[in-house]
């Protein structure tokens, strides 16, 4: 058995205690196929100041399989660390709590010996396996052998699969299933019952037969990944209430492994998967994790936003139409199923979602299926370094004082004529590079070592070592891989950077976060306040006016600008002086180099600032503008009703059209009072509908109900299926209050959505025209 070098892209992990150790299993995604990787006889690990050995020499003296070393490395105090090595991860959390209970503090007790492997050796994704392979059936296999990083992407093989079930019960109809591989496209459908003269259907006689079939074509065509919409919590979940129901084991995984579950939430009612050899990836979780956004993630909407189709079946009484085909035509529920399988394929392909979630794992070293993380994320890319430094992390604070959140300006309310945008490019980031705010820096700065004029002071006492720190390198280091990344128009790996290094300043200000300290978060916060604040100094001493800001966002009123071209002319201009001033301010006050960078970012042609309703106080992170483009001018909306899903299409409808006719200088008000009477007329029916989500259950409201609650409570005795938590309930207001879309009784209460729709939109803007949304519909009631 000659040895070999493979690279592999890293899937799934585990571990287990067994007799010699513990055991930790790896599997990859390779050109040679799939790889299962066994690592025997390692230890856990963690760490104990050095001057508790005594005491923990003591407590463990008649225990067998541990091991006290001592390490070249030191705390956050600056002490001396020894490693306590235990030959299983059972023994090593039982002994941290007793060493707590004892009053030592273990660190880094919590971090598992699989992740812990994988950091050290800075694993993410993309590893070289260096051993002995030995071929069991579709899979290779190595015992022990070494690995390290490498950067190699691979080629992953994908099924995107949809089950159809009956809406009441555990009845399952049929499981469809869209396979791709390089240079392979596979499709079927395994329905219960009699065939349909579809070659990709394969009937089957009962259920439990569904699912063997399903399981025996997947373990065949051996998928990397397994995508779905809502995969995880339904189709997933309700195969496994099939198993349980045969008595069987899920078998997703690869070697015919089986499904394994953990509850995500309290309630239970959101749990992740884990099948060894493969990764689960649910369309919903991982466009929202790359900061999609749309009115609705159901299935047809994303699909029509994307692709422009949708599913097969839509409504409200799809699951009626599904037992129907079932029933009467399996021909058409196969075709159904199968589409929605290359709808997700289709959208997955679209939005390069694949690419994104494999970027992501290559810079955070989480897997792939990991939802947020951002803590686990930070620990990956941070321990590993900070151990190198020659230092071990500290534990999470119990002591947690709350630091500020990002600084908005008041805002000046009115309708402007050439509003520019100027963006601090990711402030936070580089707050820390400039300021070198670091957690290891905080420790050497405030620990008496070093002279003052070696740290570079921040907020709440804080200081933090010029030299020495991690943060700020890393930070340059990952922007470095940005740029390369947009210049090489890698988006997926540009955003996946994006989003991590935006998530630093969010998790040293998180309790649960092992480097969690006041002095850390405040010092990024407070000097964004800071460096906002006299970034509006700074401008308005130029000649211009800044009339609103938000965390590190200015918006800067050109009053003299003739024209787009003069704007845009002095948005450019004040872009290249800011970025001067502050180097020179930083060099000056701090020594220290600047790294902020200020960007010309967006041109108001148009610029509307409302003010707070009731009120003539300008409002927040609400406003509108008029913003010219390649293709023509473009409407922006931020924090208004045209972008509020809550507030019904025809306000969105609304408000766009009446602020598209006033930036342009075109007459509103005819418009305004054909709109109310086309309402009241019932000729806008179609565009009443509201759109809430369940934030609880419905039996835990008890008092002030709010409307999508009251119109919940009415779907069971319509005839429809009661939503549950998380749900989106769609209501209509009538004269008996709020009923469901979908089977309202009363007749609609027009004066409402007239009231609480039409007039708050317009009265935003026409109070700044000197005129009113009821003295326009009055006047022309009196006309008549």
């Amino acid at each position: 058995m000659s040895t070999q070098t493979l690279n592999g892209f890293l899937l799934t992990r585990n571990w287990r205690d067994g007799a010699g150790g513990v055991e930790l299993e790896f599997w990859f995604a390779s050109d040679e196929g799939a790889i299962c990787v066994q690592v025997l006889g390692e230890h856990s690990v963690f760490f104990v100041a050095s001057n508790q050995r005594e005491k923990l020499r003591q407590l463990i003296a008649d225990e067998t399989g541990i091991d006290v070393r001592p390490l070249a490395l030191r705390d956050f105090s600056m002490t001396a660390v020894d490693g306590v090595y235990c030959r299983s991860y059972r023994q090593s959390r039982a002994l941290a709590e007793r060493l707590r209970a004892e009053g030592l503090e273990p660190l880094e007790a919590d971090i598992n010996p699989a992740d812990r492997y994988l950091m050290e050796r800075f694993i993410a994704g993309g590893a070289e396996i260096h051993g002995q392979f030995t071929r069991r059936g579709k899979h290779l296999r190595a015992l022990n052998p070494s690995l390290r990083s490498a950067d190699y992407r691979p080629g992953l093989r994908l099924v995107s699969f949809d089950i159809e079930t009956a809406m009441q019960g555990v009845q399952l109809y049929s499981i469809a299933a869209h396979g791709v591989a390089p240079g392979v496209t596979e499709q079927r459908v395994f329905m219960l019952g009699e065939g349909t003269g579809q070659d990709y259907v394969h009937s089957c006689a009962s259920q439990e037969a569904v699912l063997q079939a399903f399981i025996d074509w997947l373990q065949a065509f051996d998928p990397d990944v397994l995508i779905g919409w809502n995969v995880i919590n339904f189709d997933c979940w309700y195969l496994q209430r099939v198993a349980d129901a045969a008595g069987r084991r899920l078998l997703l995984g690869r070697d015919s492994r089986a499904a394994r579950w953990r509850n995500v939430d309290s309630e239970g009612e959101r749990r992740s998967i884990h099948c060894p050899g493969r990764v689960v990836l649910d369309g919903i979780d991982m466009l929202r994790a790359a900061f999609y956004n749309f009115e609705s993630f159901a299935l047809d909407h994303v699909a029509h936003e994307l692709l422009g189709e949708g599913k097969l079946i839509h409504g409200s009484d799809r699951g009626e139409e599904i037992g129907r085909l079932f029933r009467e035509d399996k021909a058409a529920l196969a075709a159904y199923n199968l589409q929605d399988c290359e709808l997700v394929t289709r959208i997955f392909d679209a939005t390069s979602m694949l690419d994104f979630a494999i970027a992501r794992s290559v810079i955070t070293g989480l897997n792939m299926d990991r939802m947020g993380g951002s803590v686990a994320s930070f620990d990956n890319l941070y321990l590993p370094r900070l151990h190198r430094a020659g230092y071990v992390a500290p534990n999470a604070s119990v002591e947690h004082i709350a630091s500020p959140g990002g600084w908005v300006l008041d805002s000046i309310p009115g309708l402007y004529n050439h509003v520019l945008v100027l963006d601090f490019k990711s402030l936070y980031p580089s707050i820390i590079r400039s300021f070198a705010i670091d957690p290891l820096g905080l420790a050497l700065g405030v620990c008496g070592e070093l002279a003052e004029a070696d740290t570079v002071p921040g907020f709440l006492d804080a200081r933090f070592a010029r030299e020495g720190h991690i943060l700020p390198q890393l930070i340059q280091q990952l922007w470095a891989q940005r740029d390369a990344a947009r210049k090489a128009g890698d988006a997926p790996l540009s955003q996946a950077i994006k989003i991590i290094m935006n998530s630093f300043y969010g998790v040293l200000g998180t309790p649960g976060c092992r480097f969690f300290d006041a002095r850390l978060a405040s010092s990024i916060t407070r000097r964004g306040h800071q460096i906002l604040k006299r970034t509006r100094d700074h401008i308005e001493q130029s000649g211009h006016r800044v009339i609103y800001g938000d965390t590190d966002s200015v918006f800067v009123w050109i009053q003299d600008a003739a024209s787009d071209a003069e704007a845009e002319a002095a948005g450019m201009a004040l872009q290249a002086s800011l970025n001067t001033w502050w180097r020179q301010q930083l060099a000056d006050e701090f020594g220290v180099d600047s790294a902020l960078e200020l960007e010309f970012e967006t041109h108001y042609k148009r610029f509307l600032m409302p003010t707070i309703r009731g009120s003539d106080k300008g409002s927040k992170k609400r406003y509108a503008g008029l913003v010219g483009t390649e293709d023509g001018d473009r409407l922006v909306f931020k924090g208004l009703e045209s972008v509020r899903t809550d507030w019904t299409r025809l306000a969105r409808t609304f408000q766009e059209e009446l602020y598209a006719r006033v930036f342009a200088d075109r007459p509103y008000a005819e418009f305004i009072c054909e709109t109310n009477r086309q309402l009241l007329a019932g000729e806008r029916d179609d565009q009443l509908v509201y759109r809430k989500r369940l934030r609880r259950k419905l039996d835990e409201y008890q008092r002030n109900l709010p409307p999508h609650v009251q119109a919940a409570r009415l779907y069971e005795s319509r005839g429809l299926a009661p939503p549950s938590r998380g749900d989106w309930v769609e209501y209509v207001m009538t004269s008996a209050g709020a009923e469901p879309a979908a089977a309202y009784l009363a007749p609609l209460d027009y004066e409402h959505y007239s009231e609480r729709q039409l007039q708050p939109v317009a009265d935003g803007i026409l109070g700044l025209l000197g005129s009113s949304f009821r003295s326009l519909v009055d006047q022309q009631i009196d006309l008549f």
